[in-house]
């Protein structure tokens, strides 16, 4: 080897494939435009709703990254874009446009319906939170329900880690106002597959059912739930 010859170093840096490196059939707008939106990916819709990404996150890799780790049914429930945009560590302006998106989603779809999910025990909600159960972070979500015990409100409360999930009463309650709800059912996933619910969760549980006796508004339920089971935690 001469003085001035030179060595190129190979990187152990994996490489993360963005949307300039598909082929133009492939890039989720072309794909839209040539095949409408049912041929698309949740991932791929995203990367059109969010159109760019940022200097240090590629378009696909932040949508990719916000549906592995938020879950589609948690991104598109959400009403606070300042929460999700801390939650998904994406800037505000997109949170924005996510929220807005499943805002018109909500709208349209309350005109349409022709009935809502009906909450009665703990395996309705084990049913329900199918998405939930899978996610690699602890998820606490409150279903609000009518007096027909109709889901008339999802809303993601809090998002921790694998073993703690921090919420205030406060949090729980004002959607609830918020939607004239009659009663709330609280679920949140244990990622790591242990149903039992812990002593924080059986304490939080019983400060929320108080609270919630303040308000008139009933907790009628806590579940936890993994990925093949659930156990409701007692409010009383």
């Amino acid at each position: 080897m001469r003085n001035n010859d030179l060595l190129l170093g190979v990187s152990h840096k994996k490489y993360v494939l963005k949307v300039r490196d598909l082929p133009s059939e492939e890039k989720p707008r072309e794909r839209l435009l040539a095949h409408g939106p049912s041929a698309l990916s949740a991932q791929e819709l995203m990367a059109v709703l969010l159109s760019a990404g940022t200097r240090k996150e590629d378009v696909l890799a932040m949508s990719a990254r916000i549906m592995r780790e938020y879950g589609e049914r948690s991104v598109l429930s959400s009403t606070n874009a300042q929460e999700l945009a801390e939650n998904t560590d994406i800037p505000l302006g997109k949170a924005m446009q996510i929220v807005a998106a499943g805002e018109l989603g909500r709208r349209y779809f309350q005109k349409r319906r022709n009935g809502a999910a009906v909450i009665r025990t703990a395996k309705d909600v084990f049913d329900y939170a199918v998405e939930l159960r899978s996610l690699a972070k602890e998820h606490l979500r409150g279903l609000y329900l009518d007096t027909h015990y109709q889901v008339i409100h999802d809303e993601v409360l809090s998002i921790g880690t694998l073993d703690a999930n921090l919420i205030h009463p406060r949090e729980v309650f004002r959607p609830a106002l918020a939607h004239a709800a009659a009663a709330v059912v609280l679920v949140h996933n244990h990622p790591s597959g242990i149903v039992t619910p812990s002593e924080a969760d059986r304490v939080v549980t019983l400060q929320i059912a108080e609270a919630g006796r303040v308000l008139g508004i009933d907790l009628i339920d806590h579940v936890v739930v993994t990925d093949e089971s659930f156990v409701s935690i007692p409010v009383e």
